[in-house]
């Protein structure tokens, strides 16, 4: 697999966890941009498969923001998590919490591999 094709994967993965609902491509683009200081036309050209190439810098950005959006995404589902196990404290969600708190460690542990 090409760096380009990696990266468009990344930024379209990217886009749909960031996007709030139809037609909010633009919009998510914009937040990436401002989040991760990718360029708005790097993401849209690698979303839309124009990209032919990517710069080694630009696809360790993108790489480094795909796996921090990954680490917010985690973030999210340990709160859920949460969440449930107050509303129900009598189920065991023990193998979930560890299941959970094993790929953030795995996550942050490549986080800093290629960091």
């Amino acid at each position: 697999m090409s760096s380009a094709t990696a990266a468009s994967d990344y930024v379209r993965r990217m886009i749909e966890k960031e996007t709030r609902g139809w037609g909010d491509q633009r919009n998510a683009m914009s937040r990436l941009e401002r989040r991760y200081s990718i360029p708005f036309w790097s993401l849209n050209n690698l979303r839309t498969g124009r990209a032919k190439t990517v710069e080694a810098g630009l696809f360790s950005r993108i790489r480094s923001a795909y796996l921090d959006l990954c680490e917010r995404e985690l973030a999210k589902l340990q709160h859920e998590l949460a969440i449930e196990k107050a509303r129900h404290p009598h189920d065991d969600f023990t193998d979930l919490e560890s299941e959970a708190e094993e790929l953030r460690s795995r996550l942050l542990a490549k986080k800093e591999a290629i960091g």
